[in-house]
C-alpha cells in the first residue's frame, strides 16, 4: 500500500460481494459489505444471524474509517483466531476500510482442525471480496470561507482553480461558502481563500 494513501485516499468497497467454500461437508457463505458506522455493522449482522438461524457459526470481521483504526474481527464460537482473524487479515491484505464481511458456516459434521479453519474462512472472505467494486475515495476536508458579496469573483476564481466540491452556499448579509476538498489540498485552499483582497 503506498505510504502517502493514508494521507487523503482510501480504498473501499461500492456493492455486495458473496463468495462459497465447502470443505468435507461444512458450507461456508460470505458477504462483503460497504459499513460506515458499527451501528450498520449490528443491524446487518443482525440480518445474517435472523436469515440464516440454523447455521452453527456467523463469524465476521470489518475495517472502518479512513485511517483505519476501527476494526474487530469475531470468531463466534470457532476456536480463537480461527475465523475473525482470516477474514480480518483479507480485508487488510487487499487495503481496505468501510468494509464488513461475514462468514456463515452450516457445520458438516467433520472438524476441519484450526488450520482447515483459517483456509476456508480465508478462502471465502477473500472470493466475497473479489466479487466487490473497489473504488479509491479520497479524504476530505470541509473548508468554511465568509467573504461579503463584493469578493464573489475573487472567491469564485479560486473554486475554479482548485476545483473543490461546493457544499453549499449562503448570501445572506455576509456570504458563506462550505467546499470539501482532498485533505491534502486543504491549507493551500484556505490559504489563496484568506489571501484574497477586496476588489
Amino acid at each position: 500500500m503506498p505510504c502517502n494513501m493514508g494521507l487523503d485516499e482510501y480504498r473501499t468497497i461500492t456493492d455486495t460481494g458473496e463468495g462459497t467454500y465447502s470443505e468435507k461437508r461444512s458450507k461456508f457463505l460470505a458477504f462483503s459489505h460497504h459499513v460506515e458506522s458499527v451501528d450498520e455493522v449490528k443491524e446487518i449482522l443482525q440480518t445474517y444471524r435472523k436469515k440464516y438461524y440454523d447455521a452453527r457459526h456467523v463469524c465476521y470481521a470489518y475495517v472502518l474509517g479512513p485511517e483505519r483504526s476501527e476494526f474487530r474481527a469475531n470468531d463466534d464460537g470457532e476456536p480463537s483466531s480461527t475465523a475473525g482473524k482470516p477474514i480480518l487479515g483479507q480485508i487488510n491484505s487487499n487495503g481496505l476500510t468501510d468494509v464488513l464481511v461475514v462468514v456463515v458456516r452450516y457445520y458438516g459434521g467433520v472438524n476441519l482442525g484450526t488450520g482447515g479453519l483459517i483456509v476456508a474462512y480465508k478462502t471465502a472472505a477473500a472470493e466475497a471480496l473479489a466479487a466487490s467494486d473497489v473504488v479509491t475515495r479520497q479524504v476530505e476536508e470541509v473548508v468554511t470561507y465568509s467573504f461579503p458579496y463584493v469578493m464573489m469573483n475573487s472567491v469564485m476564481r479560486v473554486v475554479k482553480e482548485m476545483k473543490p466540491r461546493v457544499i453549499s452556499q449562503e448570501y445572506d448579509g455576509t456570504c458563506v461558502i462550505r467546499l470539501g476538498i482532498r485533505r491534502s489540498e486543504a491549507e493551500t485552499l484556505r490559504a489563496k481563500l484568506e489571501n484574497l483582497s477586496f476588489e
